[in-house]
């Protein structure tokens, strides 16, 4: 109980000032503040949408129905739903602890591990970025799913055996993030259960509780994993759906993303034993990856899985090396991740692999202080210190995490060529009124990736604001591939209204039509639509346009603009008809007519 009660107090106490904390400019306003299903709160339409919708290019219904019920609690309120996060992320070191400890009986053992996954500031993105609940609720399950996997190899039953499938459906529809459960059950029959060489001489070591699971032949262990796969394989299939559905990423060759993979798990080995450079984005290296590099990562990976295959006696080196490769597998990129592909990887990424990183640190030493007849003593101080030494770098970190200017600007210092910070620091400049230093910023992101849709929106509706449409419309039609819908009808919309400002109505009609295209419910852009077709002498789509428009939005401006396209078309009587309806509706005709007045006027080039 001591080892819980120091390990829940210690958490919340370093983390409590996420609470302070405010909504990112990154994700959090699509997962939540920009989200118009989350924000309809728990309904049967949201739970719905959450289990069909491969909104964003992913597939996590449980994850958007927390959201959901974080909002229908909290609203626009970022702090409660910050505490979730770190409540989740409280309940994992504890659920770690426990699993931990009701499989070795290591106490000690047990709570350093948990201290090192909650303390360690990689960790800091799952816990501080309200977006990746998705992280930290799917690790929720899958600890739980390892506990009752326990209990189910104790007195093996079908009920049993249907808890730890419910529990693991559950860590998927958070996030498929954990789709290599089987293969850690697997793992965990060899060390700490014990159920597959239990003869071994080594299979002991690390363990000491007193009753184990009887031992099973190797390819009945196997057969017994078979009902989970298709769980995974029906997550596997909506994640790559999901992928397809949304962002178009940019795919390197497979060798690249390969040889990006290999460099990577040195990388976060690197941030295991040195966290002082975290960023929440790290660019792609892309095609500036030397060959010899990835062969350099690879053989020391090769050397070191060796290494320890050679030393497998001490089976907890096997299973957390193992634990770490193989659960990063999904993460490390080869299918590309991120941001349209061009993230090289990630350190929320790095929240379930670590622990076997974790475990076989904690196992390892602790083995070593005992061989070599240690004072424990020793080892408890050198414990405190590590600890207090992550705390103080996660509450540096976290820090970082206060603010969006704070988050990018730190990421632009730690990180090279980093395109996405730069935009997103333009963007919370932009946000205080500092639209010169934001602008900078944004062409500051295009000089690193000249084609990245959200930089070019962001100067292309600054240029616009200034008059310079040559500019602006540039940077639109590098845009014009955005994968977020509500962005792309920005983008369309956007353009549309510069090339008629700009003299060109055959294009601005082009853009105005492409605009409802993306966004078919929305009245003004058909009301834009029909009106640069009337200006074009093009009434039928005028005539369409402008009564789609005054069907989703019935108005005494909307009819009126009807009754003049269909008056120009020569339908004398449906003209009449849409102006009686103008009258109706209207509380002051003459000032309507004034409106339409106006909107016609703008159709007029600016000079």
């Amino acid at each position: 109980m001591l080892f819980a009660f120091v390990l829940l107090a210690g958490t919340m106490a370093l983390y409590y000032p996420v609470r302070h904390h405010p909504f990112l400019n990154y994700d959090d306003t699509i997962y939540v503040t920009a989200n118009s299903n989350v924000q309809g709160g728990l309904n049967a339409d949201t739970v719905r949408w959450a289990f069909t919708s491969f909104d964003y290019g992913t597939w996590h219904p449980l994850t958007w129905l927390s959201h959901a019920l974080d909002w229908q609690l909290f609203q626009r309120n970022p702090g409660p739903q910050h505490e979730v996060n770190l409540l989740l992320h409280a309940a994992n070191g504890l659920l770690l602890f426990w699993v931990l400890l009701s499989a070795t009986g290591f106490a000690g053992r047990s709570f350093m591990v948990a201290a090192l996954f909650a303390l360690h500031p990689i960790n800091v993105e799952a816990v501080a970025w309200i977006a990746e609940r998705k992280t930290s609720l799917s690790l929720l399950f899958f600890l739980l799913a390892l506990g009752a996997y326990r209990w189910y190899t104790l007195r093996p039953g079908v009920w049993r055996y249907a808890v730890v499938a419910l529990l693991y459906a559950l860590g998927l529809l958070s996030k498929p993030q954990v789709i290599t459960l089987p293969f850690v059950l697997l793992l965990w029959d060899y060390w700490p259960l014990r159920r597959v060489f239990a003869d071994d001489p080594g299979a002991s070591a690390g363990v000491s509780v007193a009753e184990s699971p009887p031992a099973r032949s190797g390819s009945w262990l196997v057969m017994e994993k078979l009902p989970l796969l298709p769980l995974a394989m029906g997550s596997a299939y909506m994640t790559i759906a999901s992928q397809r559905a949304g962002a178009d990423k940019v795919w390197y060759p497979y060798l690249i993303r390969l040889e990006n993979g290999a460099i990577s798990y040195l990388r976060y080995l690197r941030r295991l034993c040195w966290p002082a450079d975290l960023a929440v984005f790290y660019p792609h290296p892309g095609y500036s990856i030397r060959a010899w590099d990835a062969a350099g990562a690879a053989f020391f990976l090769l050397v070191v899985t060796i290494w320890i295959v050679w030393h497998r006696r001490r089976r907890y080196l096997l299973v957390g090396w193992f634990w770490f490769l193989g659960t990063m597998v999904p993460m490390i990129g080869v299918e590309g991740i991120g941001y349209l592909g061009r993230q090289g990887m990630a350190d929320r990424y790095a929240y379930l692999p670590f622990i076997g990183l974790f475990l076989m640190i904690c196992w390892g030493v602790a083995e070593w202080v005992r061989d070599h007849h240690l004072s424990p003593a020793w080892l408890a101080v050198a414990s405190v210190v590590v600890l207090l030494v992550l705390a103080v770098l996660t509450r540096i970190q976290l820090d970082y995490w206060s603010s969006n200017v704070s988050l990018w600007s730190h990421a632009t210092q730690v990180t090279e060529g980093n395109f996405l910070a730069e935009n997103n620091l333009g963007k919370a400049l932009a946000a205080q009124g500092k639209i010169d230093d934001a602008i900078a910023h944004f062409y500051r992101a295009v000089s690193y990736y000249p084609n990245d849709p959200i930089s070019n929106l962001n100067i292309g509706v600054r240029e616009q604001q200034r008059g310079n449409l040559p500019a602006a419309i540039e940077h639109y039609e590098r845009a014009r591939g955005i994968p977020d819908l509500n962005l792309r009808f920005i983008v369309m919309e956007q353009l549309g209204k510069a090339y008629r400002d700009i003299g060109e109505p055959i294009q601005a009609q082009q853009y105005f039509g492409a605009a409802v295209q993306v966004a078919p419910g929305n009245a003004a852009a058909w009301t834009e639509l029909g009106l640069m077709a009337h200006r074009n002498d093009d009434l039928s789509t005028a005539i369409k346009a402008l009564g789609r428009a005054a069907e989703l939005q019935p108005s005494d401006v909307g009819y009126l603009l009807l009754a003049g396209a269909l008056e120009q078309d020569g339908q004398t009587v449906e003209a009449r008809k849409a102006t009686d309806q103008a009258r109706r509706l209207s509380a002051d005709f003459d000032e309507a007519q004034r409106a339409v007045q106006k909107l016609q006027a703008e159709q007029v080039p600016r000079q």
